[in-house]
């Protein structure tokens, strides 16, 4: 079965949610990030707990890891980080910390050789976090858009270790009307890798039309923090 992912965005330690990736849209959700990891953690379906350092991501550095270490400890489940992961030194500090996986956006975009190198040592416990506008890849926390699309980059990694793919549809983050169902299953269909989608999932029939289509996981953001979503949830 699909799995769960819940989202937990992170600006100054608190649980945001932005839409479309907008800065200026931050909205507070209504559990802290140690709230929330633990609630998330009580549901079957629910495989790992996705977490993103947002301020980490625009300053291309961590800024978050005290944070994350509480976090790690409060949930009961793996927990996935990303934002602002750009070197191997990072990469080594998040899993000291207990990480079970990170998520590899802007620096194995536009760096593929350096992930590929890096996976290796890391077999199936880093994901490239695809973000992007249909196909054109986003970099820069969704501030700067690249010439590649998304096929593009499997194709710079076909040699790499990573452990999956996130495709993350920036024009339907946080807009509560549907994940992009068509360009997930292209994607399926196209990686090696299994392929998670983000962006969009507003309940659990949308999780199953891309189950239906073979993604593997669904990231849920917005919706993740609504009780309605979580009746129909094991």
């Amino acid at each position: 079965m699909i799995e769960i992912w819940p989202a937990i965005d992170i600006i100054n330690s608190q649980n945001v949610r932005l839409t479309e990736g907008d800065y200026g849209s931050s909205t507070a959700m209504g559990r802290t990030p140690l709230e929330a990891a633990a609630f998330y953690s009580g549901f079957e379906q629910v495989g790992r707990i996705h977490t993103v350092d947002l301020i980490g991501a625009l300053k291309k550095e961590p800024v978050e890891q005290d944070l994350f270490g509480q976090l790690i400890e409060a949930a009961g489940k793996p927990v996935q980080i990303g934002g602002g992961i750009r070197s191997e030194e990072t990469i080594e500090s998040y899993f000291a910390l207990g990480a079970s996986y990170l998520v590899i956006g802007t620096k194995g975009l536009s760096d593929p050789e350096w992930l590929t190198d890096v996976s290796r040592r890391y077999p199936g416990k880093l994901y490239l976090g695809l973000d992007a506008r249909g196909e054109r890849v986003a970099l820069n926390g969704w501030q700067e858009e690249s010439e590649k699309t998304v096929f593009d980059v499997l194709e710079e990694l076909a040699d790499s270790k990573i452990g999956g793919v996130i495709y993350t549809d920036i024009s339907k983050d946080g807009r509560m009307e549907g994940p992009n169902v068509e360009m997930n299953g292209r994607l399926a269909k196209a990686s090696k890798w299994p392929v998670t989608a983000s962006g969009g999932v507003r309940h659990i029939e949308d999780i199953s039309r891309l189950e239906a289509e073979g993604v593997a996981a669904a990231i849920v953001g917005k919706a993740a923090n609504s009780p309605d979503f979580w009746r129909d949830v094991r």
